[in-house]
């Protein structure tokens, strides 16, 4: 007797999605409560349980196709399926046409599961998916698992990752011009709406300072290790950011505000969005009652919400909310930016790379870690007085921890 597979609860207002990849394949065994698709909804990827244990059946739809709730989108029938055979993909990869990486992609059974970074990756280094062993969720592959094999590959070193030299998509041609084309994820493409949205109705503008990283440096320097053996966590910038954040909306109410219809809303809590990158695209879970957390509750919120986003578990109630948004895209290097606000909270902090500069203090020039930090908001609701004021007061803040603990 064969069970439907159908498509969860999403999630408040959200009633479709993607099929975003088959976890499992007609005939294998699947378990009580296993994934066995990954479905992919504006904000978050969601897997799909198995709601019996028995054999995969044949799928109702295929990778890219839209879904409903409720739909149902395969069967599973009772009895025992087959176990994958890691070595039945290899020669199957191995047997793939050499001189059409197009047909080897779309023939490798290993690759049909794989993230569009990964198979990029695969292309691009010319490794065999089926040899080397995955360390995401449920023992996926991930780009940094590809990227790790080619390096041990290319140095001739012996991995227990890699396991055969062959390649599952063959390496592009010496001098060759090929393109790739790979369809655009749900998420990646509501990103795109709403970044774009957000530039087309806010009237956007970006203010700017700079941040003497010192003192901040210094407490962490201090205490780093009494804080992580009380608290069993690391202590970060975004704590001190978002707290200095906090003071700066409690005093300025605009910035922490919204524009719905005709109307402004003023929210009396702090809800951080905190930009944090996803396989799939930048997500931005919110950090709830910043006004009310210590430094280390903050530290494990955004701790956890990071290592969700990389194994991709997620929920849309992570997602949903926040009344400012702090990203850092100086853990990639960047020197400046002008961040674009997430619809519909009207301001948006940003964070740069640390390096050292030549400043003035007190008449001398002196090296210190200096910061840019840039506050792009919504003009339509707050004036340029406000919003430089709000970013001076994350400024003053960050030089002079000590207001944070006063709440000056």
């Amino acid at each position: 007797m064969a069970s439907e597979v159908k498509v969860p609860t999403l999630g408040e207002s959200v009633t479709e999605a993607t099929i975003g990849e088959w976890l499992k394949k007609p005939g294998e065994a699947v378990a009580l409560d296993e994934p066995i698709a990954s479905l992919e909804t504006d904000k978050v990827a969601i897997e799909v349980p198995s709601p019996i244990a028995g054999v995969m059946g044949e799928y109702s739809v295929e990778v890219g196709d839209t879904v409903e709730v409720g739909a149902v989108i395969a069967t599973i029938s009772e009895g025992e399926g087959s176990a994958p055979a890691p070595a039945a993909k290899a020669e199957e990869s191995a047997a793939a046409p050499a001189s059409s990486p197009a047909a080897s992609d779309e023939g490798s059974d290993a690759s049909k599961t794989l993230s569009p970074a990964v198979r990029r990756a695969v292309l691009e280094h010319g490794i065999d998916p089926s040899t080397v062993k995955g360390t995401g969720k449920d023992g996926r592959l991930t780009k940094e698992d590809v990227i790790a094999a080619a390096k041990a590959k290319k140095d001739g070193s012996s991995s227990a990752a890699v396991s055969a030299p062959a390649a599952a998509v063959p390496a592009a041609v010496a001098g060759g011009r090929n393109e790739e084309r790979v369809r655009m994820t749900r998420l990646r493409k509501t990103i795109a709406k709403r970044l774009k949205g957000a530039q087309e109705e806010a009237a956007l503008l970006t203010t700017f300072n700079d941040v003497d990283m010192t003192a901040v440096i210094e407490a962490r320097t201090k205490y780093k290790d009494l804080f992580a053996k009380k608290h069993d966590i690391k202590l970060g910038f975004m704590g001190f950011f978002a707290k200095a954040a906090h003071l700066a909306l409690k005093d300025v109410p605009s910035v922490n505000g919204q524009i719905d219809g005709d109307e402004i809303v003023y929210h009396d809590y702090v809800d951080i969005s905190v930009a944090v990158s996803a396989p799939g695209g930048l997500v931005v879970p919110v950090v709830r009652d910043v006004d009310k957390k210590g430094f280390a509750q903050i530290e494990k919120d955004i701790a956890d919400f990071g290592k969700r986003a990389r194994d991709g578990s997620l929920t849309m109630a992570d997602m949903t909310g926040g009344t400012f948004t702090i990203s850092n895209g100086g853990v990639f290097g960047s020197l400046m930016s002008t961040p674009i606000i997430n619809p519909p909270q009207s301001a948006v902090l940003g964070l740069h790379r640390i390096e050292d500069r030549a400043v003035v203090v007190n008449g001398e020039i002196v090296i210190r870690p200096m910061m840019y930090i840039a506050l792009s908001y919504d003009h339509r609701l707050i004036d340029g007085r406000e919003a430089v004021t709000a970013l001076k007061i994350i400024k003053e803040a960050i030089e002079d921890p000590t207001r944070m603990l006063i709440d000056l």
